[in-house]
């Protein structure tokens, strides 16, 4: 078997090209979904004059269940995986997944012509969020246990790629608001985007398998367990020649007593390699693996609780001091914009910069520190409010907390997602992936659900 100073060369570095359109894609559903909240909200809370005064008619919390919907079945699906990863092959888990939300988006798109009352739009979005985050979720967890299996720069690559997602969403729909054209125009042009980029996403998985450097990695824990049993069986066949030999020596030779003595402790010795072999090359267990990195899955979990809470079910009702054009753009620019391009760098400084390292009580510490920007962010020029005063009601107050606050995620996100696979032995990195990304997704649903008090306080 190749040793892993063998390793061809990514050439063109086009697997790390690849994840990083897999990162991308994998987050498209979600990044699209909420950085369209101004469309969605502009359709279900639609207004009506009475008597030459404005009402609404309802208040659908939007932002809130759109994060809800998209959390749950990230969680549910992310059990689910630990079942599919055995019964269902990786193909069909990663291409499949990709087919069914290229499908959903084209149908979303088809909604934004079709008149519909506002309930009823409201219940078939939810369903639509509902079905393409279950999905996205399996494609989430197939792909991280996928990348698990290559060196760790790897999957600080494929998490860039998930950072730059929020950025490509944000760009598209600033694009669709720049335009001449009407609303329902801008709308279909901003969710036709995601369609091509899934379809490019399915096609660079496709051709994933045909690159050298990749095959080598992917095909390596295969390899490993048909090695060790290989191992095992030669293992097993030389105890059974040395039983063989030390019975023959034993009937033709003089001192046969000392004979048959040295090949039972031949044969003791080579069962206790046999065990040990055997032992060193079992796979751990899930709890385990968990007893090794589970720092790594709380600092995870602790994040995104912290981030989910007010990002953006808070942060995106908070509103510009400045009246006039700005504020068509302010939301996008200032709350998605910002938030994900700053999470991106975020993701990607941990390629150059790794600190604290792993091993440091003080990564936890800075983990918890984040805590902060939870009363912060409430503090903002959030519109509307019913208990807590504004403290920082400038724009650049906001976009300055924002900055902070989706940098420190970014960071501390993916040195947890990295730290973890290394905290065990490679034949365990892809159970380790495995669980966080459970664990990931553990923390964006409690985050999610804690952002409908969060937002009811402010």
């Amino acid at each position: 078997m190749k040793g892993r100073t063998d390793a061809p060369q990514d050439r063109g570095w086009l697997v790390g090209i690849i994840f990083f359109i897999l990162g991308l894609g994998t987050l498209l559903p979600w990044n699209f979904f909420m950085t369209a909240s101004m469309y969605f909200n502009n359709r279900l809370n639609a207004t009506e004059w009475h008597n030459g005064t404005v009402t609404v008619r309802r208040e659908y919390y939007f932002n809130n269940w759109m994060t809800l919907l998209s959390q749950l079945p990230l969680l549910l699906f992310t059990l689910l995986n630990s079942i599919l990863y055995q019964r269902v092959s990786e193909k069909m888990r990663i291409a499949g997944s990709l087919v069914i939300i290229l499908i959903l988006f084209i149908f979303t798109a088809i909604l934004v012509k079709v008149p519909m009352e506002e309930d009823s739009f409201f219940s078939v979005t939810m369903g639509t969020i509902w079905f393409i985050n279950s999905f996205g979720a399996i494609l989430q967890g197939s792909l991280f246990g996928l990348v698990g299996q290559l060196p760790q720069k790897y999957s600080a690559v494929f998490m860039s790629g998930q950072g730059l997602a929020g950025a490509f969403a944000a760009i598209a729909m600033l694009l669709a608001i720049a335009s001449d054209a009407d609303s329902e125009s801008a709308a279909l042009g901003y969710f036709i985007t995601p369609c091509v980029g899934t379809l490019v996403t399915l096609l660079s998985y496709l051709a994933l398998p045909r690159l050298e450097f990749a095959q080598f990695y992917l095909d390596k824990s295969k390899s490993y367990e048909l090695g060790a049993t290989a191992g095992l069986l030669r293992e097993s066949g030389a105890v059974e020649n040395g039983k063989r030999n030390g019975h023959a020596s034993s009937a033709t030779a003089n001192g046969g007593v000392e004979a048959e003595g040295e090949s039972a402790a031949g044969d003791s010795g080579g069962r206790q390699a046999f065990l040990d072999m055997e032992m060193e090359d079992r796979k751990l267990s899930v709890m385990e693996v968990f007893k090794q990195i589970w720092v790594m899955a709380f600092c995870v979990v602790f994040v995104f609780i912290v981030t989910l809470s007010v990002f953006p079910a808070v942060t995106v009702d908070v509103k510009t001091i400045f009246p006039g054009n700005w504020e068509r753009y302010f939301i996008s620019v200032c709350c998605f914009l910002m938030f994900n391009v700053m999470d991106w760098i975020g993701r990607t400084v941990t390629t150059l910069v790794q600190w604290p390292p792993k091993e440091s009580r003080l990564f936890p510490a800075l983990v918890l520190s984040r805590v902060v920007f939870v009363p912060l962010l409430m503090l903002c020029n959030v519109q509307t409010r019913s208990y807590l005063p504004v403290y920082f009601s400038h724009d650049v107050a906001f976009t300055a907390i924002m900055m902070l606050f989706s940098l420190s995620s970014g960071y501390c996100v993916c040195l947890s997602m990295s730290y973890a696979p290394q905290l065990v032995k490679p034949k365990d990195a892809e159970t380790a992936g495995a669980l966080m990304t459970f664990f990931l997704a553990l923390g964006l649903s409690i985050g999610a659900a804690l952002s409908f008090p969060l937002r009811a306080l402010v």
